[in-house]
């Protein structure tokens, strides 16, 4: 997130605001490594019999299993149990896996199998975009055609949460971003750029939320995805965005 010191930080809180409002106690949450998911999980240490069914394990969700927040009592499938496929952290988190045996470490492809995650109630998936387009087309892998990280299990988990009972499938990112020439570019767009891949499909993504709101794409009209999304744009770009859908006749 390419934002300076008390900026960067502002947009990751108000983002996390927005997210932990719908998260209920009793959910099985999956998110990664970050600022984003470190915020969430500040924010989640007074709820209650909460549960992890993740891709990996990382130091937020180890905090939130030292304060008590996370008991895994509810989950629907590996009750008691943190199940994942991978930890990835700091030596404090090696140290907290070792011989836990409420951890439990399963091969990825039955962590990440959609049926598998979809078989616990309120299941909630937080992933990150580097852009979204006003159709709701989330780009979480690259710049254009430029490769900046692997896919991970967005799509799994976004679609699994998404077949879950009271489950919450969440896309988040800052609204814009500070290119290397120092202009400021909007992180919703009108059309993904060249090359840029699809990772969770406009047919399969339904929250999406910034630091100006979260909104529910799903099983909407073009049209109406285009406002909402453009409601949660940076300011500066909304009149800019409306005028591009206009001319490519979404609205």
């Amino acid at each position: 997130i390419p934002l300076t010191g008390g900026e960067q930080n502002i947009v990751i809180d108000q983002i996390a605001d927005h997210v932990c409002e719908l998260i209920p106690d009793g959910a099985t949450l999956q998110f990664g490594i970050g600022e984003i998911p470190n915020a969430i999980a500040r924010r989640l240490t007074h709820r209650k019999d909460l549960g992890i069914h993740s891709e990996l394990v990382s130091d937020g969700m180890m905090a939130l299993v030292q304060a008590g927040a996370v008991t895994n009592a509810l989950k629907s499938i590996h009750r008691g149990k943190i199940t994942a496929g991978f930890l990835f952290g700091s030596r404090q988190l090696y140290n907290w896996a070792h011989q836990n045996d409420t951890l439990e470490l399963q091969r990825t492809e039955y962590v990440n199998h959609p049926f598998t995650i979809a078989q616990n109630k309120k299941m909630t998936a937080i992933n990150a975009a580097i852009e979204v387009d006003l159709t709701g087309q989330v780009c979480a892998d690259s710049i254009g055609s430029i490769f900046y990280s692997g896919a991970g299990g967005q799509t799994d988990f976004i679609y699994g949460a998404s077949l879950s009972e009271g489950g919450l499938p969440v896309i988040v990112l800052p609204s814009s971003y500070q290119g290397s020439d120092g202009n400021i570019y909007s992180r919703i767009v009108a059309q993904l750029k060249p090359g840029a891949g699809v990772i969770t499909t406009r047919n399969h993504v339904h929250y999406v939320a910034t630091e100006y709101g979260i909104v529910d794409l799903y099983g909407r009209s073009i049209s109406q995805r285009v406002k909402l999304l453009i409601s949660i744009a940076h300011p500066q770009f909304r009149d800019d965005l409306t005028q591009s859908a206009r001319k490519l006749r979404f609205i």
